[in-house]
């Protein structure tokens, strides 16, 4: 066979499917956890990315793995000034997000469907970028990290939230995964979505080597009972 041929054959094979996502099937679990289960630290996030009672006029922050809109649209009603655009690769989480930014009459909030480890923004495109709850299900942490520092301002502040509890990490992930089993008649198998079987919790260690992964200027630490923070400035 020559080699014409073979490059022929190579680009006429269809391209293999991604396979489902348990956040697109079964979106309304993952709202309903957010909204009832999980904490509200708005005002911590508030206080830390804009210490000095507010963003400048002009700013703008970017919400990764925005899920239903919560802390965006919570942003947005409080900094009527701020530009606030959220992603998440889950169209049916960008959906109720956008529906809550209507509702709410908020034209300084816009949802768009984007992957954390290939963003389309160019270099320092924004002042602030939040993630909460990111990394238990992403394999490519560091990765992602670094797509977060490269898409930030000079100057600007990255606000990160992680679950230290793995039974509360766990509950979405588990109810969703139960929902397509039962769905399902026990036939899922683990390649049945993109989304892994468990939540990894990272612990203290290691998330202080993932943030350190980034040549930050400053990093703050912290954490409670239930979760670990970081305040890292470009």
């Amino acid at each position: 066979m020559s080699q014409q041929t073979r490059r022929v054959e190579s680009i006429s094979q269809p391209a293999v499917p991604e396979p489902e996502s348990l956040f697109e099937r079964f979106h309304w679990v993952y709202a309903f956890c957010r909204e009832h289960l999980f904490r509200d630290d708005t005002e911590q996030i508030a206080s830390n990315l804009w210490p000095d009672a507010g963003p400048p006029l002009k700013s703008s922050l970017l919400e990764i793995g925005c899920g239903p809109g919560f802390y965006s649209c919570r942003l947005a009603a409080r900094f009527k000034h701020l530009r606030v655009t959220g992603i998440d690769r889950a169209s049916e989480q960008l959906a109720r997000a956008r529906t809550r930014a209507a509702d709410r009459e908020l034209g300084n909030c816009r949802f768009e469907k984007a992957d954390v480890l290939s963003l389309k923004w160019p270099h320092a495109s924004f002042h602030a970028v939040l993630a909460s709850r990111l990394f238990t299900i992403l394999p490519e942490r560091e990765l992602a990290l670094t797509e977060m520092y490269r898409v930030l301002a000079d100057g600007g502040r990255c606000f990160i939230a992680e679950p230290r509890s793995m039974l509360r990490a766990a509950v979405p992930l588990h109810v969703m995964w139960l929902l397509a089993r039962l769905i399902g008649f026990c036939r899922e198998t683990p390649g049945s979505y993109r989304e892994p079987r468990r939540v990894r919790v990272m612990t203290h260690s290691e998330f202080g080597a993932l943030i350190a992964s980034q040549p930050w200027r400053r990093v703050q630490h912290w954490h409670d009972a239930w979760y670990q923070y970081a305040l890292c400035e470009k």
